[in-house]
């Protein structure tokens, strides 16, 4: 009987860094089926930020909530970049 159950899944390593208030990093271990929620809040609990407050990024793309590392073929020890989330913002028009 050589069939993995869904919950002996091997984990991955994920790097997790922050350049808010200097350097700061996590890894997490997770599975390739785990929601990024956990993750995320894994991860402002450990950067000491609002949740909500932070945006993830890999490779240029927005990571979601409801994603898990396996959409996005991550392997052992990828890294997630944490930006603080901006809001608003206006376009400057000048009429002459």
């Amino acid at each position: 009987m050589s069939e993995e159950r869904e919950d002996t899944k091997p984990k991955i390593n994920i790097t997790i860094k922050y350049a808010g208030d200097g350097e700061k990093q996590i890894t997490v271990a997770v599975k390739r089926t785990t929601k990024f929620s956990k993750v995320f809040t894994a991860a402002e609990k450990k950067f000491e930020k609002d949740p909500g407050t932070l945006k993830f990024v890999l490779n240029g793309d927005r990571l979601r909530p409801e994603e898990t590392p396996g959409d996005h073929d991550i392997e052992d020890d990828d890294i997630i970049y944490a930006f603080l989330e901006q809001q608003g913002g206006t376009r400057f028009i000048i009429f002459a």
